[in-house]
């Protein structure tokens, strides 16, 4: 199975893993952020780079659901909170994420025994010579020494790679949407809730073979160079509402079908379900999953018509 940095950041930064974030950054400011107050003349923000990115929305009489695609890491300064998705989001009773944000201390329990070696064997002992080759130049780009994830499962060390190396690229997980809407919510007294669990989320890569994790890994650091340049691509494509070109990125870097399938179309299908029980609940929801499940041939909107329903896009 070969996986490119492509399928990596497709998960990390619009499909899965929200709980990925640093332990540091899940303690989110409670106060609306800038991007939150930046039509406010009084409160205003110094200018930022408007970017417009889908919106859609099912409706029935007395039931709407928005549907928003999130980047859950990006570069501060991007505005993307205002126009159509501030009238979305404001006019909500609720904002629905992937993953609710849980204290530190659970984070740091539950990625220590999903994510850690359980059985004390290192991480780069569990590579041939070529690979470790590979993966202790990659850390030595990003300035940390080799044997720093060695209490790591594969599929950790590739995720934390790639997450080290968007911060060191300038993305900001405080500044992805989750973080930005979760502030938002708490500000409006809005309820939030979660579709998944971070366990069930730690669960997609820590049941994959060794081998394979081990190919996921050292297919990261062979790209670990090109992040940035990835990663505003993707962002672009976001931020332009062009989720044809985003679905063709993440298809191209998805080589791996059961990959595939585990982190969007299966969840895919399961969110569709939950829409279409919410569809029968009067009010307001602000639902926000990343940009890669709303894109391509296999999106949750590509998945409603089976339950009767259509998601219109917002045009703002």
């Amino acid at each position: 199975m070969r996986m490119s940095l492509k399928s990596l950041l497709a998960a990390t930064a619009t499909c899965a893993l929200a709980w990925a974030t640093p332990v540091a950054a899940q303690n989110a400011p409670t106060e609306a952020p800038a991007a939150v107050t930046a039509l406010d003349p009084v409160k205003a923000a110094p200018a930022v780079t408007d970017v417009d990115p889908a919106l859609w929305v099912i409706k029935d009489e007395d039931t709407t659901i928005y549907l928003f695609g999130s980047i859950h890491v990006l570069k501060p300064g991007l505005g993307w909170f205002d126009d159509g998705v501030k009238t979305a989001f404001d006019s909500s009773d609720q904002l629905v994420l992937e993953l609710v944000d849980l204290p530190a201390a659970e984070t740091q329990a539950l990625f220590g025994k999903l994510a850690m070696d359980q059985q004390g064997k290192t991480l780069r002992s569990k590579m041939n010579d070529a690979d470790r080759a590979v993966y202790d130049a990659a850390m030595g780009n990003l300035g940390i020494p080799a044997p720093s994830l060695d209490p790591f499962e594969p599929w950790a060390a590739g995720i934390a790679m790639s997450l080290m190396a968007m911060q060191k690229a300038g993305f900001d997980p405080n500044s992805g949407v989750e973080k930005q809407l979760t502030a938002a919510a708490k500000v409006s007294n809005k309820p939030i809730a979660g579709l998944e669990t971070a366990e069930f989320q730690l669960g997609i890569f820590d049941t994959l073979p060794e081998a394979d994790q081990i190919a996921f890994l050292v297919e990261t650091a062979k790209m670990i160079d090109d992040t940035n340049s990835m990663m505003d691509k993707m962002v672009n494509m976001w931020g332009s509402a062009d989720t044809e070109s985003l679905a063709q990125l993440m298809n191209e870097g998805m080589t791996s079908r059961t990959l595939y399938d585990a982190l969007l179309t299966n969840r895919n299908a399961n969110w569709a379900k939950w829409i279409s029980a919410q569809m029968k609940k009067p009010g307001v929801t602000f639902m926000a999953v990343g940009a890669g499940h709303l894109a391509g041939s296999t999106s949750v909107q590509a998945l409603l018509p089976a339950y009767g329903l259509t998601a219109t896009r917002v045009a703002y």
